[in-house]
């Protein structure tokens, strides 16, 4: 519906359309409104094509219709109204009106009612009309606001990550040239010159190899949510013993310990669950304290979610860093204490949340940490299905 386009009436005035074949209850309507404290523009008509010719040459505020007239009726007004698409209040303004059908009329669009052995009521009708009204409209008005915004974010978000991907692609191949040729002098002409040369050839080695590392993170961060990925069933445990494959060697040097059973199949693309699990299980690791490793992987049914819990008796995390650890290249430590670049659990927060989920950590400094994540345990054809399900009316007899 749109709203009236014409101009806001000043306090006090109000345009109104009234349906009315009677000329003594037609001014004692107007009466009614002026000692209600309006100054009321009164147009009356008494035919549906009177009504339709007013309504579209003086729009007003509102529509005061009675509701049983010689040759129609009061509720078709609501008829026109919202055939016009406009948004104007219609009460229903009756010598007789039983409650039956009074609430059979506000459900098919009537505003209110008022019975005329009672129009000192009418004004107070009209001004609740009117208010509420105007909240619908800028309730209208914020929903549209925020619909555009969020548009234009995931527009936005959008072509960042396009950006991100293609400049993190068309960036690697200068940088190798650089990284390889630094590398180069590095080799053939250390200790050929002095040890200030032979230091800053050091640092401009690692400076590109710590920049290719970037650049391979953040293209690795660019690709997930990327069109093309697909999904299917992935059974969690086969995801991990592959995980637990691949950190063999990390595993075996710290003397870690991964515990989990029965864990569930869910919807979800595999190579991304396995990244998930390899960073979770990988940061426990790498921020051990001075016991081995000691992680555990388990999972329940929270709602129509299956809730994940990947715990460990790490370094832990403070309380004020626990949102910050999933910002992308936001690092706790430095790169003498840890290595990484600080995306490990970015692209994990931005895996789930694309598969339908979230993930928060429950952590204290100095005694391990608990990473929680949720999948949904419906594929989305069968979420679709569920959804149709509880949404669809119930049979009539």
């Amino acid at each position: 519906m749109t709203a009236n386009k014409d101009v806001e009436p000043r306090p006090g005035e109000l345009r109104v359309l009234h349906v009315e074949d009677n000329d003594l209850d037609a001014e004692l309507v107007s009466q009614a409104l002026r000692k209600g404290g309006f100054s009321p523009s009164v147009v009356v008509v008494q035919s549906a094509a009177g009504f339709e010719q007013q309504l579209r040459s003086h729009p007003p505020d509102v529509v005061l219709a009675d509701y049983n007239l010689p040759q129609w009726e009061g509720m078709e007004t609501v008829e026109v109204l919202r055939r016009e698409g406009m948004d104007i209040p219609v009460i229903l303004v009756s010598g007789a009106l039983g409650d039956i059908t009074a609430v059979e009329c506000i459900k098919r669009g009537a505003t209110d009612y008022v019975l005329k052995d009672g129009l000192a009521r009418l004004p107070e009708a009209i001004r609740r009309a009117l208010s509420e009204k105007h909240v619908l409209r800028l309730r209208l008005q914020a929903e549209e606001d925020l619909a555009r915004k969020a548009e234009e974010l995931t527009r936005s978000n959008a072509d960042l990550e396009q950006f991100a991907y293609i400049a993190s692609h068309d960036l690697q191949e200068p940088l190798r040239m650089v990284a390889a040729y630094t590398q180069l002098i590095s080799e053939r002409y250390r200790g050929r010159l002095d040890a200030d040369a032979d230091k800053f050839i050091s640092y401009a080695c690692e400076g590109a190899l710590r920049m290719q590392t970037l650049i391979q993170d953040l293209l690795a961060f660019s690709r997930v949510g990327r069109a093309g990925v697909s999904s299917g069933l992935v059974e969690c445990d086969a995801a991990l013993a592959e995980v637990l494959l691949s950190l063999g060697p990390a595993l075996r040097e710290s003397g870690a310990v991964v515990k989990y059973a029965d864990l569930p199949t869910v919807w979800a693309n595999r190579s991304q669950m396995t990244q998930v699990f390899q960073n979770l299980i990988g940061n426990a690791i790498k921020f051990r304290g001075d016991e081995p490793p000691r992680i555990s992987v388990h999972t329940e049914k929270a709602g129509d979610d299956w809730l994940f819990s990947v715990s460990d008796n790490s370094i832990g995390i403070a309380p004020e860093n626990v949102e910050v650890i999933f910002i992308v290249f936001q690092r706790l430590h430095t790169r003498t204490e840890y290595s990484g670049n600080g995306i490990g659990l970015a692209i994990c927060k931005k895996i789930i949340e694309l598969n339908g989920g979230k993930i928060w950590v429950e952590s204290t400094a100095g005694r391990g940490s608990t990473f929680k994540f949720t999948l949904p345990w419906h594929s989305p054809p069968e979420r679709k299905l569920r959804d149709e399900e509880v949404t669809a009316p119930f049979p009539t007899m």
